[in-house]
């Protein structure tokens, strides 16, 4: 994926749906996939609070990432770096170092995600798995954008495949016991601060993937693009959260709740296909998460060298270090922990350096270009 300023022809695929995928696969790996960070945000607030914080989280996606998209594309910046300058000015260092330290957190959740999934399949030590997604990362970031848009492009598939089935299936084995809950009802008071919080710290995943931008010709086509990430990145969240229902409350203690329905549809094929997916979004997440790591740092030692050039192995010694000591940090935490701790701090973070401006300055000053532009072209026809 180029950065800064470029733009480039593509298809119907690469303008409006690899922008949802990209989205889709930062989000879905940081506890999403597992079904941790699902029952931690909307199944704790009963079976109704759950379907309204995520319908809200769901419009909140909507709204930032037509606004995100909508400033990336009409001032030219691809990659964090420049966005958050043009939209922050000297405040972009501090949004910098709040982006790192959730990079690592994500890495760090990855990392014990992994862990546990493979552990539950296979009679391992949790690291293996951690291992395991840490050299499946670094080798397919270490060869730079287009590998991991191709990543994006054939596991997304496979992914929203995997939770349509999981979804007949949980509807098949035990629909009732899911109707018996929404009968049931309940509405946590709380829905709404979890529809907020959830849907404000997932949306740093916006800056994580701007490269993918890069083919969108206008405003319109990169508002259009935003609207169709929110729901495409929240309907496999529907279809685990509509199953999980059938298990409520007692799966709320489940550290996997994922493992918990599987083990209990009793189909150890499907239940080896769908950890395998969630394999794959842990691959899809963490890949965006280092490779946008690795492109502010290949940018920033491009500058340091003296052509601008960067060693060949610059890019894979990086990815190495930086998934060293972010994913085993996960050990030493937990990944509940990480989910329901370190999450809900740099939500408020986040609302403050990201959010907030974008909604505020950034519509500010996209409105100001958009003027700019018909002045302009306004007195190119006169």
């Amino acid at each position: 994926m180029n950065s800064a300023g470029e733009s480039h022809e593509g298809s119907f695929f690469q303008r409006f749906l690899l922008p949802a995928f990209a989205l889709k696969g930062v989000i879905i790996g940081g506890g999403y996939a597992t079904g941790r960070e699902l029952s931690e945000y909307f199944l704790s607030q009963g079976p109704h609070g759950a379907l309204l914080a995520m319908a809200l989280a769901t419009l909140l996606w909507a709204l930032i990432c037509a606004t995100a998209f909508a400033f990336a594309q009409r001032l030219r910046v691809f990659e964090y770096r420049s966005f958050s300058e043009r939209l922050l000015g000297r405040g972009a260092i501090l949004f910098e170092v709040c982006l790192l330290l959730f990079c690592v957190l994500l890495l760090a959740v990855f990392g014990a995600a992994a862990g546990e999934v493979v552990a539950s399949l296979f009679a391992v030590p949790e690291f293996v798995g951690t291992i395991t997604l840490a050299l499946l990362i670094g080798g397919v970031a270490s060869f730079g954008g287009d590998a991991v848009e191709r990543l994006f492009k054939y596991v997304s598939p496979f992914l929203y495949l995997v939770y349509a089935a999981f979804l007949i299936l949980a509807f098949a084995k035990f629909g009732d016991r899911i109707d018996a809950t929404l009968e049931r009802g309940g509405i946590g008071s709380g829905w709404p601060i979890s529809g907020l919080t959830y849907g404000t710290y997932n949306m740093i995943a916006v800056v994580m993937i701007l490269p993918t931008l890069r083919y969108l010709r206008s405003t319109r086509e990169a508002v259009t693009a935003g609207i169709i990430a929110a729901p495409l990145a929240m309907l496999p969240a529907f279809a685990f959260v509509t199953a999980m229902l059938a298990f409520h409350p007692e799966v709320l203690s489940a550290t996997l709740p994922s493992d918990y329905i599987l083990t209990r549809l009793d189909s150890t094929a499907f239940r080896f296909v769908f950890q395998l997916m969630v394999f794959g979004a842990l691959l899809e997440g963490g890949v965006g998460v280092v490779h946008t790591i690795n492109e502010r740092a290949v940018a920033w030692q491009g500058k340091r060298q003296t052509h601008g050039d960067v060693s060949c192995w610059f890019r894979p010694l990086l990815t190495l270090a930086v998934l060293a000591v972010c994913m085993f940090a996960a050990d030493l935490i937990g990944l509940a922990d990480l989910i329901a701790g370190g999450y809900r701090i740099l939500a408020a973070v986040f609302l403050l350096t990201f959010v907030l401006p974008l909604m505020t300055i950034g519509v500010v000053k996209l409105v100001r270009s958009h003027a700019g532009a018909a002045r302009i072209h306004g007195h190119g026809e006169a």
